[in-house]
């Protein structure tokens, strides 16, 4: 190889670099095994109400116990960590369509979701250690618009493989797993280790000084789970929406988001975490009271895609946390925090379903409000220029040393 050669290649094997590919890497078998995930449980392994229950439950259990993440890395580096919960992703989707029962489901399902929520939270955590914190909005907003470029792919492939050639639905998971685990692959060869800035700690950590950021993800985990439980089901029960419809609205979304994303960074950049996250809760608010109140199926898709629009907000709280924590403290926050956002996931659907909707579906959507107006309230606890010292503006920690 020349040296010009190999001057090019470095230039391309940066850690964003690595970051992006891996952003996209993911989502491609993840919305693959979403988008057929219905009609293959139906119509070829026969599941009812109860089976796809358990296998939704199952699916959240290791997003769950993302805390668990920290102990892994005691024998492996992270990096390699994230492209191992990538292969197990992809091996999850990609021999998913060959085990069409109960059960064979459910394992594919856990190995499937084992892979993809570690590395979520891998993920986080290594995008907040390499990069700088001055880019870091901008960086991750890249990031959200490769994942959905991914996503677009996926569903064009979808819709093209069925709609013209029929093909098997054990074929489509074999695809989108195989591209994922090529993906892989290929980050594996081209990719060198890179070193973090600081060393990380190995354990379990609970700041007293990250308590407004631990509130803000419980909060953003809760609003996730009527966004992704109620709002589509909302569409197809109340003004009649078909699946081609809902999977117009899922394209639309991540076509809007891969323009938006890398815009919201620079702004968040501009105009710091607390503006963001204000603009957020205050746009959130109005989207669910919206869902409460609309008859207008046109208003309802609208407010949908505004609504999916609202996660790439999720930016802020990120560099939020990067701005006000012990650089030793990421990979172990970033674990507790994947957890602490999947409570709500165990609780909400169930609850709200048994307990609200049964009555009124409207009510969910005011509690969603409701949660928007409590996120509110915490995100002008956040200083205009946060940073270890200044985390809130409300409730400042006195000790400030790295134990607090």
């Amino acid at each position: 190889m020349s040296p010009n050669t190999a001057d090019k290649i470095r230039k391309w094997q940066t850690p964003e670099a690595c970051l992006i590919i891996m952003a996209g890497t993911a989502p491609f078998a993840f919305a693959i095994w979403m988008a057929l995930l219905n009609n293959f449980t139906h119509e070829v392994a026969g599941f009812t109400g109860t089976e796809i229950g358990i296998l939704q439950s199952l699916r959240e259990i290791p997003g769950f116990l993302a805390f668990t993440a920290i102990f892994i890395l005691l024998a492996i580096h992270e990096q390699i960590f994230a492209i191992v919960s990538l292969a197990l992703l992809g091996l999850g989707v990609a021999v998913t369509g060959f085990f069409p029962s109960e059960y064979g489901l459910y394992f594919t399902t856990v190995i499937m979701s084992v892979g993809f929520h570690y590395f979520e939270t891998v993920q986080m955590s290594l995008s907040l250690q390499w990069l700088p914190k001055d880019t870091a909005p901008r960086a991750m907003g890249r990031q959200i618009s490769a994942r959905s470029i991914a996503s677009i792919l996926a569903y064009a492939l979808l819709w093209a493989a069925l709609e013209f050639y029929s093909v098997p639905y054990a074929a489509l998971y074999a695809i989108g797993g195989g591209v994922t685990l090529a993906l892989v692959g290929f980050i594996w060869a081209y990719f060198p280790k890179f070193e973090h800035a600081e060393p990380q700690h190995k354990k379990i950590i609970v700041r007293k000084r990250y308590w407004l950021f631990y509130a803000l993800t419980f909060m953003g985990g809760a609003r996730r789970q009527i966004f992704v439980v109620f709002a589509g089901f909302l569409l197809v029960t109340k003004f009649g929406f078909t699946a081609a419809e809902i999977s117009g609205l899922y394209l639309l979304n991540h076509i809007a988001t891969s323009w938006l994303a890398p815009k919201l960074g620079s702004l968040i950049s501009r105009f710091g975490e607390r503006n963001a996250l204000i603009f957020e809760y205050v746009g959130l608010i109005f989207v669910f009271w919206g869902y409460a109140v609309t008859g207008d199926p046109t208003v309802a898709a609208t407010l949908y895609v505004l609504d999916h629009l609202f996660f790439s907000f999720a930016i802020a709280q990120k560099s939020y946390l990067q701005k006000i924590a012990d650089p030793k403290d990421i990979a172990a926050t970033s674990s507790v925090s994947f957890s602490i956002n999947h409570i709500a996931a165990v609780i909400i659907p169930w609850a709200f379903g048994a307990l609200l909707w049964s009555h009124s579906p409207a009510w969910v959507f005011y509690a969603g409000a409701i949660m928007s107006l409590i996120s509110l309230m915490l995100s002008l606890n956040v200083p205009r220029r946060p940073n270890a010292g200044n985390e809130v503006v409300l409730g400042r920690v006195v000790a400030l040393s790295p134990a607090e």
